[in-house]
């Protein structure tokens, strides 16, 4: 399967009270019953780099046959020390963020 995805960020949010890291961006599926979601991969190294896996859940409800964007963020409180994110889909390097936007 061939998966598009765009627009792809990661953010750790520092400001008191709501420190937090994410990852987002925004997948197209081939219909609106898909569902993107990222989780946290079972297979982390000891580097600062998370790894997470892209997954595609299905309804079994009727859905238009169009291709659709969505949008899928992973998110976790506190303040992780993460320098990039590599997302994976079906055990496959998908896309790799480098940069983490860090809001003070």
């Amino acid at each position: 399967m061939i998966i598009t995805t765009k627009d792809w960020l990661a953010q750790t949010d520092r400001m008191p009270g709501a420190a937090s890291f994410r990852a987002f961006g925004t997948v197209t599926v081939a219909n609106a019953g898909i569902t993107p979601k990222l989780v946290l991969s079972k297979l982390q190294d000891k580097s600062f780099d998370l790894r997470l896996d892209l997954e595609l859940e299905t309804t079994h409800e009727v859905a238009l046959q169009i291709l659709t964007d969505k949008f899928v963020e992973y998110k976790i409180t506190g303040n992780p020390k993460v320098t990039g994110v590599s997302i994976f889909f079906e055990g496959k390097l998908l896309h790799h963020i480098d940069k983490v936007l860090i809001t003070d």
